[in-house]
């Protein structure tokens, strides 16, 4: 996983190589003007360096279930404030529809942080397991009729401005 340093720093690197290319005092082909660019970028910074790479993963996995974890108590915040305010103003089906809706999209979240984890080490795609929880939640909401489909539903996006509200309190 890169972190935003990294990726900005990859950013420029790309911009120095793609704008020296175009250089009017670049040899035919502009090879070793990227090649010299590239070189001088990755000595420069230890996050696009291949042999450094392998040892801060674990220190960028560490930080990443530490992200999660962040992300994941905000959310249960979110979920009991919402299902008490909804529980106080709605009543105890639509609470009760939010609650069981947030407790989806936990665990749609969580599936979906596990691939993300998982993305880079084992596997070169995110699996779509995760895709079958809301549609079990529809499923489930629309079968029973002590569930209200439209709570339900908001519940399961309670996971998002969780990750909103962690995204702008980064530094």
């Amino acid at each position: 996983m890169i972190d935003s340093p990294g990726l900005c720093r990859e950013l420029r690197c790309l911009v120095c190589a793609t704008t020296s290319y175009y250089h009017p005092l670049t040899p035919i082909g502009g090879m070793s003007v990227v090649s010299e660019i590239v070189e001088n970028c990755s000595s420069h910074d230890p996050l696009l360096d291949i042999d450094s790479s392998d040892t801060s993963s674990g220190v960028q996995s560490n930080e990443y279930l530490e992200l999660q974890f962040r992300v994941f108590r905000l959310t249960f915040l979110l979920t009991f404030f919402s299902v008490g305010i909804a529980g106080f103003f709605l009543g105890i089906q639509a609470s009760a529809s939010l609650f069981i809706g947030a407790l989806s999209g936990i665990f749609y979240f969580r599936l979906l942080a596990r691939g993300i984890g998982r993305l880079g080490t084992s596997s070169k795609i995110v699996g779509k397991v995760q895709l079958i929880v809301p549609v079990m939640l529809v499923l489930v909401s629309s079968r029973f009729p002590q569930l209200d489909l439209i709570p339900a539903l908001l519940g399961f996006l309670l996971y998002k401005p969780a990750l909103i509200i962690q995204f702008l309190s980064m530094p």
